[in-house]
């Protein structure tokens, strides 16, 4: 009974110790774009904050609420596929640039795809510049096809970049991000991500 008990114990420790290996795995991930990004530094983790926060208030049960939040601090993890200079770059993006900043969802997944989440994280990054009217990016997918919680993501990272300064424009704060979402409420984004995430900003 009591190798037993030392057994259960070791294989305790160990989950406890992979589980922290995996954030600490997934927090220097991040950090990789932030490094080469110093304008976008704090976003994902930012963009994490408050996609936990909404799926945690719309329901997502455990599991689905922590592989939310892994996709959102590794949501921009592609774009060290985009050279610097673009990424900083203070005017608009040429079409060329775009499109190949348009890329970065698409070599995220590239990247963490053959990590075994639990969830499926790679999927919610590839996902979330998809829109429901399909409009959006890589795959143009429309409505429920995309993942629910690449649509809460696509709201909180909408809502963090318009609020953010950029090297192209001035941060537009917090009423100027959430007009922006509620005019493309139930066109191109959730409508209950944004009713939630406009609830969290007034309190």
């Amino acid at each position: 009974i009591t190798d037993q008990k030392e057994k259960e114990t070791l294989q305790a420790e160990r989950l406890i110790m992979l589980q922290a290996t995996l954030n600490k795995t997934v927090e220097a991930l991040g950090r990789v774009t932030e490094i080469r990004d110093p304008y976008t530094a704090g976003h994902q983790a930012r963009v994490a904050r408050l996609a936990k926060e909404v799926g945690k208030r719309m329901g997502l049960d455990p599991a689905r609420l922590e592989g939310l939040e892994i996709a959102a601090k590794l949501h921009d993890i592609g774009k060290i596929y985009v050279p610097a200079e673009f990424l900083t770059k203070p005017g608009t993006l040429r079409e060329a640039e775009m499109s190949l900043m348009k890329y970065h969802p698409e070599i995220g997944h590239q990247i963490i795809q053959d990590i075994p989440f639990t969830v499926p994280v790679a999927d919610i990054v590839l996902q979330h510049h998809e829109r429901l009217d399909g409009s959006g990016y890589p795959a143009k997918l429309k409505g429920d096809d995309i993942l629910p919680e690449a649509r809460i993501l696509a709201v909180a990272d909408v809502f963090e970049a318009m609020s953010s300064f950029r090297p192209y424009r001035p941060g537009l704060g917090p009423l100027a991000a959430m007009r922006e979402l509620d005019s493309g409420k139930g066109i191109a984004f959730d409508p209950a991500a944004v009713d939630t995430l406009a609830m969290i900003m007034e309190e």
